[in-house]
């Protein structure tokens, strides 16, 4: 069946097209982009007036859950969640149980997701074994089994030479290795540190507690040569790091989540349990510092560290309450408050959440040129709804965005031109 679609808005940050143009889909792939009123004979059309077309959307930092954790999230129910929110393409994080540190929990999880998937998975493997940063994974392994980068997220690699060590082979194998800069001797707070925190009477966590672990990091992936990528940036003091290091030539990338754009550290005013997470929310002056980058393409990708966790894990006492929000249904509102303030342009926008991940781990997506799969996001950039977390499509429904209204929708997610969602 060839699909067309048509009479949308197409913005394509790669291929640099935004304008009227329609798509012709074959056989999984883009066969041809038109300009929008040709007719395309024998086609299935779908009508995408008064929608953006887009790149479907990649989210590099995940948590499916799967295997182990069942309870919080499944490869099935996290895969549907992020097609709601139009994302084609997620890459899973290792801390599963057993941990993605050897082919074989690898090959579970690729093809579980390859039997009950709505959208692609792709792996990232664990740097060291069981996470425990004493002895490194099979890293060979797990790039031969699937993965596509290296992680200890949830954890930070605190020995350096252990990092070094896994920089060296990451860089052997041509993958990039992720920093979860949190460093655990500065970081075992539950929250910013600030005077929030001190009128909370809340242990907090410093911004030195993440921006120390950046510049290491930074350093030695200028030892080693290898691609290093920081997940959820946080503070202001991270962002001139990693600026400085992309003008030295350094191969350094980094993301951030909608929620640190979105909250600061007054969220928890109310030990709102749903707002901790890490790194935890920081200042306005973090904030504000954190969204410029993102607008200045020095963060190059927004991800959500979308991380389930069941009721049982978040209605207990803040200093108890385990980190992380869900992330999928709700990051294309949040990310299109800024749009919609002027603060972000949508191309940058489209851009971090499409090709800017994709190419950070050297991923088959982002693009709608001709011959590309046909991963597409269609999105109402003007529709209001309300986050009604009861209505998620992740079996989890932990997130501190309940109530409030958003603009900015999707309205279809195609996968190799099969529409696996649909806003109705």
């Amino acid at each position: 069946m060839i699909v067309h679609i048509k009479n949308g808005h197409l913005i394509d940050p790669q291929n640099k097209r935004n304008g009227a143009f329609d798509l012709i889909i074959e056989k999984g792939r883009i066969a041809d982009v038109i300009k929008s009123g040709k007719n395309y004979k024998e086609s299935k059309i779908l009508d995408a007036k008064g929608l953006i077309v887009s790149p479907g959307f990649v989210d590099i930092h995940t948590h499916l859950r799967e295997p182990g954790f069942e309870y919080k999230e499944t490869i099935e129910s996290g895969t549907e969640s992020a097609a709601c929110g139009g994302f084609t393409s997620i890459c899973a994080m290792a801390n599963t149980n057993p941990v993605n540190d050897q082919a074989q929990v690898t090959n579970y999880i690729v093809n579980r997701a390859k039997e009950v998937g709505k959208v692609r998975v792709y792996p990232i493997g664990a740097v060291t074994k069981n996470l425990d940063g004493k002895e490194l994974a099979a890293m060979g392994e797990l790039k031969e089994a699937g993965c596509v980068a290296f992680s200890d997220d949830g954890k930070c690699v605190d020995n350096a030479q252990m990092m070094r060590l896994g920089m060296e082979y990451a860089h052997s194998f041509a993958l990039p290795i992720i920093s979860h800069a949190l460093c655990s001797c500065l970081g075992s707070g539950v929250m910013n540190e600030s005077f929030v925190s001190t009128k909370l009477g809340l242990v907090g966590i410093p911004n030195q507690a993440e921006d120390t672990m950046v510049a290491r990091d930074i350093m030695l992936a200028e030892l080693t040569g290898a691609r290093l990528h920081i997940a959820h940036l946080s503070t202001k003091g991270s962002v001139e790091l990693v600026k400085a290091a992309k003008k030295k030539g350094l191969k350094v990338t980094a993301e951030v989540t909608p929620h640190h754009l979105f909250l600061t550290d007054q969220r928890i005013k109310n030990y709102d349990t749903n707002a901790k997470m890490a790194p935890p929310l920081r200042s306005e002056e973090d904030r504000r510092a954190v969204l410029k980058a993102l607008s200045e393409g020095i963060i190059d990708a927004i991800a959500t560290d979308h991380a389930p966790h069941a009721i049982i894990e978040k209605e207990v006492e803040f200093d108890q309450a385990a980190f992380g929000i869900v992330g999928f249904e709700t990051a294309l509102g949040l990310a299109m408050s800024f749009v919609h303030a002027g603060e972000l342009k949508i191309e940058r926008m489209i851009a971090a959440l499409t090709t800017g991940p994709a190419k950070i781990f050297s991923l088959p997506a982002g693009s709608l040129e001709v011959g590309a799969l046909a991963d597409i996001t269609l999105f109402d950039p003007k529709k209001s709804w309300i986050v009604k977390p009861e209505l998620f499509r992740s079996k989890s429904k932990n997130t501190p965005f309940g109530g409030i209204k958003l603009k900015g929708k999707v309205a279809y997610t195609l996968v190799g031109g099969e529409i696996v969602y649909q806003d109705i």
